[in-house]
């Protein structure tokens, strides 16, 4: 693995985040223009997200995520140190 594929490698996380910001804030601000644009509409919006979200069992679905990350956590750690160990053995050649 040559260096520039190591960075990379090192940056895909840092733009990723970078990206999901950028989009969150453009979400953010348009969901503002359109809430002060249509108000009475965006009550109504709000109002059935709101039955919707208050019928869904949302506990279950917390929980069985937070038990597919814990159990997508051990591979994850794996890679990772087996990614670290290989470019410490890079290093040292």
């Amino acid at each position: 693995m040559n260096q520039s594929t190591a960075e990379v490698v090192a940056e895909f996380p840092e733009r990723g985040v970078q990206w999901v910001k950028e989009q969150f804030e453009t979400v953010v601000s348009e969901t503002g223009d359109y809430v002060r644009h249509k108000p009475a509409q965006s009550l109504v919006w709000a109002f059935v997200a709101g039955l919707i979200l208050n019928r869904l069992p949302i506990g279950r679905i917390l929980s069985g995520l937070v038990r597919l990350l814990i159990f997508a956590l051990k591979p994850a750690i794996l890679i990772y140190g087996a990614a670290k160990l290989y470019q410490t053995a890079q290093e040292e050649e």
